[in-house]
C-alpha cells in the first residue's frame, strides 16, 4: 500500500484551493465571521497592549491588575477601547491580506515544488512566503489602525492622554506629525507582523503535512471531527511559535506608536529603557497575554477559516 501517496491524497481532501472558492460570498461571509471572533477575543489585546506600555512604577503591569483596573474604571466597556475603530479597519486589511495569502500560496507551491523537499518542508516554505507577502500587503491598511486603536487602548493609563473616540486621535496625531504620525512604528510593524505571519502560516501548514504524515489512519477521506482536531492543533503550535520568536519586536513597536509626540523616544531609547527597568525580561512583557491571544485567535481564526473555504467551495 502506498502510504505516503494516500497521507498526502488525505491532506488533499482538507485543502480547499483558491481557484474552488467563490469570491463573494468569500468575501461576504468572512467579514461577519472574523469580526465575532475579533468581538471575542479583543479583550485579550488591550491587557496585552497595557502591560506592554505600563511604566516601571505602574502599580497595574499584570494581567489581573490590569483587568480589575479597566473594569473598576469603565466596566465591560474598558475592556473593548479602540474597538470601534479596529472593526472598521478590520474588513478591508482582512480582505487585502486573504487574498494576497491564497494568491501568493499557489504561486509560491509551484516555485518550490520543483526543489524536491519533504512535503511538510515545502508547505512551511510557501506558506511562510504567504503569510509574509500577504502581512506587507495589508500593513498600509493595518498600521494607521493599529496606531489609532492602541492609544485608544492606553488612554488615561501610565501617564498616556485621553481622547474622545477615534476621530480625536486621527485629528491629533495629524495636528502634532501630519501623516507620518498615523505611520509611527510602520518600519518596525512591518519587521513585527510580517516575520510573526511567515513563521505562523509557516508552522500551521508543516505541521499539517506532519500531522496527517505521523496518523495512523491512512483512510483516504478523513471525517470532519479529524479535520478539525488537526487543524486545531496545527492553529496552537503556530500561535505558541509565533508568539515566542516575535514579542519583543511588538512590545518595541507598541511602545513606540502610543507615545504622545513631546516625549517620542526612537527604538534604541525604547531598547535602552526596557532594558534598564526590567533587564532583558522586559522584552517579554505581555507575553503570557500574547501567547494566549495567538494561541487562542490563532486556533479560532483557523477554524473559521478553514471552515469558511468548505462553506464557500464552488459547487464540484
Amino acid at each position: 500500500m502506498d502510504t505516503a501517496g494516500t497521507h498526502k491524497q488525505s491532506f488533499g481532501q482538507t485543502e480547499i484551493n483558491w481557484d474552488k472558492l467563490n469570491k463573494t460570498k468569500f468575501y461576504v461571509v468572512g467579514a461577519g465571521i472574523f469580526s465575532g471572533i475579533t468581538v471575542a477575543l479583543y479583550p485579550i489585546s488591550v491587557v496585552k497592549t497595557r502591560m506592554q506600555v505600563a511604566s516601571h512604577d505602574s502599580v497595574e503591569r499584570g494581567a489581573v491588575s490590569v483587568i480589575k483596573g479597566l473594569l473598576k474604571a469603565d466596566g465591560i466597556p474598558g475592556l473593548y477601547k479602540g474597538f470601534g475603530t479596529v472593526i472598521t479597519g478590520a474588513i478591508p486589511t482582512r480582505i487585502i491580506f486573504l487574498t494576497a495569502l491564497e494568491t501568493t500560496k499557489v504561486a509560491a507551491f509551484k516555485v518550490v515544488e520543483p526543489l524536491k523537499l519533504s512535503e511538510p518542508t515545502q508547505a512551511a516554505l510557501a506558506n511562510g512566503i504567504a503569510g509574509m507577502m500577504a502581512s506587507l500587503c495589508s500593513q498600509t491598511v493595518f498600521v494607521p489602525v493599529d496606531v489609532v486603536s492602541q492609544r485608544l487602548m492606553v488612554q488615561g493609563y501610565s501617564g498616556h492622554a485621553n481622547y474622545n473616540g477615534g476621530m480625536d486621535v486621527i485629528r491629533k496625531v495629524l495636528k502634532a506629525d501630519g501623516i507620518r504620525g498615523l505611520y509611527r512604528g510602520f518600519g518596525l510593524s512591518v519587521m513585527t507582523y510580517s516575520p510573526t505571519s511567515a513563521v505562523w502560516w509557516g508552522s500551521y501548514g508543516a505541521s499539517q503535512r506532519f500531522i496527517w504524515r505521523v496518523s495512523d489512519d491512512v483512510v483516504a477521506t478523513p471525517s470532519q471531527g479529524k479535520i478539525v482536531l488537526g487543524q486545531a492543533a496545527g492553529g496552537i503550535f503556530a500561535g505558541a511559535t509565533a508568539s515566542c520568536i516575535t514579542t519583543p519586536l511588538d512590545t518595541i513597536k507598541t511602545r513606540l506608536q502610543v507615545t504622545v509626540n513631546e516625549k517620542r523616544p526612537t527604538a534604541r531609547q525604547v531598547v535602552r529603557n526596557l532594558i534598564a527597568e526590567d533587564g532583558w525580561t522586559g522584552f517579554y512583557r505581555g507575553l503570557g497575554p500574547r501567547f494566549f491571544s495567538m494561541s487562542t485567535w490563532g486556533t479560532s481564526m483557523i477554524l473559521a477559516y478553514e471552515y469558511l473555504k468548505r462553506l464557500c467551495a464552488k459547487d464540484e
